[in-house]
C-alpha cells in the first residue's frame, strides 16, 4: 500500500515539475513569406469585393426588370 501511494504521489508531482529536457522552440520567420501572404490576402479580398459587387448589381438589375416591366 505504501508503494502505491508513493507512485501515485510521484505521478501527481511529475505533472507540475519542470523536466530537464530543454525543448527548442525558437522559430524563425521569413519576411518574404509574410509579404507573399499579405499580397495573396489582398488579392482574395479584391476578388470577394468584385464578386459581391457583381452579384449586387445583377440582383438590382433583375429587381428593376421585374418591377418596372
Amino acid at each position: 500500500m505504501k508503494n502505491l501511494t508513493n507512485s501515485l504521489k510521484q505521478k501527481l508531482v511529475s505533472k507540475y515539475t519542470v523536466s530537464d529536457n530543454p525543448q527548442i522552440t525558437s522559430r524563425s520567420t521569413d519576411i518574404n513569406v509574410l509579404l507573399n501572404r499579405v499580397k495573396s490576402d489582398k488579392k482574395q479580398e479584391i476578388k470577394k469585393k468584385f464578386y459581391f459587387s457583381a452579384a449586387a448589381s445583377t440582383g438590382l438589375i433583375l429587381f428593376g426588370l421585374i418591377v418596372f416591366s
